[in-house]
């Protein structure tokens, strides 16, 4: 759909990046979209937790951030990463994302606005659980 959205230009760069390994993030013009960048990740496919999957997608979100950081962005939009056709657990995947942006913000005001795309109820109530579960930390 985002390829769709975007134009064939987004495809084309895409191609040019080179691949992107699991936990690596890459940046292109978000062309014909409302935003002026894309962030592309892979996260990982869940194997049952034993193959540092947790790792894995935390690097997926860190990078991300990083690169919006980079790009000097206000605002960085993220989908459930991996809870999809990956099979990661939606529950688990939220509390490594809130986690995890949360920790790479500590210090910075640079990005003023995250927002969690949240895909069906499962989703957002997980995100909601882990970032009341966040407020409660600090």
């Amino acid at each position: 759909a985002i390829h769709r959205a975007a134009g064939p230009e987004l495809r084309a760069a895409c191609a040019a990046l080179g691949g992107c390994e699991t936990g690596e993030a890459k940046i292109t013009p978000g062309f014909r979209l409302p935003a002026r960048y894309v962030i592309h990740t892979v996260g990982p496919v869940w194997g049952g937790g034993e193959r540092g999957e947790d790792r894995l997608l935390a690097r997926c979100y860190g990078n991300s951030l990083a690169l919006g950081l980079n790009h000097g962005l206000a605002t960085i939009a993220y989908p459930a990463i991996s809870t999809g056709a990956y099979g990661y657990p939606p529950e688990r995947a939220a509390r490594i994302a809130l986690r995890t942006v949360i920790a790479g913000l500590a210090g910075t005001e640079a990005i003023e606005r995250v927002v969690f795309c949240c895909f069906g109820a499962l989703s957002r109530e997980s995100h909601e659980a882990a970032l009341a579960a966040a407020r409660r930390r600090t």
